[in-house]
């Protein structure tokens, strides 16, 4: 079963977000991301354009201070997120209108949709609790959040 803290590295959570727009989060996970290693440096112009597409169809902030971005592409080797917290709030044209807090960034590998879709679950089942999101954004640091993830992927249930 996938779980969180396997599609989240240390190196590509940043708590608190610099970034204080919705294109500047996403510029800004995509960035921690590409610094980890995960996405290509040289692929950078064009996994930012296929996201900011994916927002101009229908945004990606899903309510209740979330907002999961993601893109499919063929320069991603394996599947990954990157997490970014927001004191403040960004304006992410969210569905309730309501800013975003909790940002989740996903590169998925082109070739492997069901990874994808399975990731995306995973990703809604832990931000769908209210104890999950208001504990992500009490925390201080990256550690923080690893810390977080790898407790709620031990009280998940098999299944």
């Amino acid at each position: 079963m996938l779980r969180m803290s396997s599609l989240v590295t240390t190196g590509t959570i940043r708590v608190p977000l610099k970034a204080t727009d919705r294109d500047g989060v996403i510029a800004e996970l995509m960035d921690a991301m590409i610094q980890a290693g995960i996405a290509p440096e040289q692929s950078r112009g064009e996994l930012l354009a296929r996201v900011m597409d994916r927002e101009r169809r229908g945004s990606t902030g899903v309510g209740r201070g979330v907002g999961v971005p993601h893109v499919k592409h063929s320069s991603i080797k394996s599947i990954a997120a990157g997490i970014g917290v927001s004191a403040r709030g960004v304006d992410f044209n969210s569905l309730d209108r309501q800013p975003v807090y909790t940002v989740v960034l996903l590169l998925s590998p082109e070739d492997r949709p069901e990874e994808h879709l399975q990731a995306m679950e995973v990703i809604f089942r832990h931000l769908g609790k209210e104890t999950f999101r208001r504990a992500l954004r009490q925390c201080a640091g990256a550690e923080d959040v690893r810390r977080m993830l790898e407790d709620a992927d031990g009280q998940q249930l098999p299944g």
